[in-house]
């Protein structure tokens, strides 16, 4: 039981915004002890759960805020604001630049950022959805790679 609550963590933690798997594959592996290839697995699973939900819903859930108050309006504001700014990418190469803004495990990049700017740009989830999946296991290989490598280098 004590495992599948340390996954049920990992997962929990990889569909964090900020977060995502790039703070739950250190986690699952430093702190819950689980196996890497596992931790990765799940990390991809919790990163992906809210992907969906926000390229269906985010439009008009920003309409209601906007309407909300002057501090909810703002929060919209900056968050429109990002997808503005990292929308570039996408403009410019389609879907292989969805991939690439979700892939680079960077701050201010990642599937919620990715989901966030394919609804502001109206792509279709059929479209959408897999290139931030491709986009989310690179990433998840990549910071694998990077806490598989502190693991040997550190110890671990």
């Amino acid at each position: 039981m004590d495992v599948i609550i340390s996954y049920l963590k990992v997962l929990f933690v990889s569909a964090v915004p900020i977060l995502e798997l790039r703070g739950a594959i250190p986690y699952g592996v430093t702190t819950q002890n689980l196996p890497l290839l596992n931790v990765l697995i799940a990390s991809i699973i919790g990163n992906m759960l809210p992907v969906p939900i926000i390229i269906l819903f985010v439009r008009p859930v920003f309409e209601w805020m906007r309407k909300k108050n002057k501090w909810m309006r703002r929060i919209v504001e900056k968050m429109e604001a990002k997808a503005a700014n990292k929308s570039e990418i996408i403009r410019k190469y389609e879907m292989l630049g969805l991939f690439i803004l979700v892939a680079i495990p960077l701050p201010g990049t990642g599937a919620w950022t990715g989901s966030l700017v394919a609804a502001m740009l109206d792509m279709r989830i059929k479209h959408a959805v897999p290139m931030i999946f491709l986009g989310v296991v690179a990433a998840g290989v990549v910071i694998s790679i990077i806490t598989f490598g502190a693991g040997m280098l550190f110890g671990g």
